[in-house]
């Protein structure tokens, strides 16, 4: 290989190029030689026969003309057989096997060393890159079936060691109440309890959401007022807030029509981008949140005046359990990103540390984006 990049480099050629140089004679003097050589022959021929037979000239001219014209279609005839209409013959039956997908087809006309010889080459490398590009595709396809099977054998592993430790943990919760309320009113075990009780919730939290993660609930769809929907989530944030000098606004799209989705699960994302807007934003600040439609879509746009994420950190942030909070599980973007997918949508996000962050969220408003939606 490294010797014929050798080769290129030296001539200044690229391998088209080379080929174009080593091209013989094209197919039209190869059609034309043959029956000028043939029409001097003719003549050749006639002019002796005329002069052996002592034909007047009148006449051996008219049949030297007839003579020649009948010989010029023949040769003409013949050599677009051999030269056109065969390749074309075979390119076409070549292609009939490409499509029914054998892609060892070739054509022997390749080895022609004119212009028709190039066009066979041209299209044999092309058939042969078809080829390798349908060899890689399959290769990609197996190696993310087997890790699609490795992550649904992990997902399912860890639905049932979540679900077999939430129970065990509300046991452990049930056992630290208890032992709260025996405790004395003076013993100093009381101030750690409230951190144990945190601590447990906090657990239970990543337990949840990691079950939602790994065995996901189908969505509901159907026709609603996603308008509606946003204001529910946009509700439930306010009273999150509490005594934060944080303001929520909402813009809602009065024109928008009914968009088919879960209203459950889009609730659900939107509480979760603007509980992470609350937590990114210290001291004042503002969280806005608008619907407006883009031609087929309905944008959600969920934009804070937070500390916002770093640029090495946008790639990562969809990755499950990967936060930059102590408190955080590292699996709200992601669920939230798998129900926007599930929807048809896609989920973007724009963000420099000091200026905020913005998530747009597209939801098709088309029932395409759900064909088994419920009218």
């Amino acid at each position: 290989m490294q010797g014929v990049r050798g080769i290129w480099s030296d001539t200044g050629m690229t391998p088209s190029e080379t080929s174009r140089r080593k091209t013989g004679l094209r197919w039209q003097w190869k059609a034309i030689i043959p029956m000028i050589g043939v029409l001097l022959l003719g003549l050749m021929a006639f002019q002796a026969t005329v002069l052996a037979l002592n034909i007047p000239n009148g006449h051996w001219i008219l049949i030297v003309a007839a003579a020649g014209a009948v010989t010029i279609c023949f040769v003409m005839l013949t050599v677009l057989l051999l030269l056109i209409e065969r390749p074309l013959q075979e390119l076409k039956e070549t292609i009939a096997r490409v499509r029914e997908g054998d892609l060892t087809a070739r054509v022997d006309f390749a080895k022609r060393s004119d212009d028709v010889g190039q066009l066979g080459r041209q299209f044999n490398e092309m058939i042969g890159q078809l080829a390798e590009n349908r060899a890689e595709i399959e290769r990609l396809h197996q190696m993310e079936m087997a890790r699609a099977e490795h992550l649904a054998t992990i997902g399912e592993l860890s639905a049932r060691l979540a679900h077999e430790i939430r129970n065990s943990l509300a046991g452990i919760a049930g056992v630290v109440n208890v032992m709260g309320k025996d405790l004395p009113a003076a013993s100093p075990s009381r101030a750690v309890l409230p951190e144990v009780q945190d601590e447990i919730k906090h657990i239970q939290t990543i337990l949840n959401d990691l079950l939602a993660y790994a065995k996901p609930r189908a969505p509901d769809f159907h026709r609603a007022d996603l308008n509606t929907t946003i204001e529910q989530a946009v509700f439930l944030a306010r009273q999150q807030v509490g005594k934060k000098p944080i303001e929520i606004t909402f813009q809602p799209e009065p024109d928008l029509p009914k968009v088919v989705h879960d209203p459950v699960q889009i609730h659900q994302v939107v509480l979760n981008l603007l509980i992470n807007a609350i937590q990114a934003i210290e001291g004042a600040g503002k969280v806005e949140v608008t619907l407006h439609k883009n031609g087929e879509f309905a944008v959600l746009r969920v934009a804070d005046t937070g500390k916002g994420i770093s640029r090495e950190f946008l790639g990562k942030i969809f990755k499950p359990f990967f936060t930059t909070r102590k408190e955080g599980t590292g699996l709200g973007l992601p669920l939230a990103k798998g129900i926007v997918d599930s929807h048809g949508g896609k989920i973007e996000v724009v963000s420099e540390p000091g200026h905020g962050a913005r998530f747009d969220i597209w939801l098709p408003i088309p029932e395409r984006a759900a064909s088994h939606a419920k009218a």
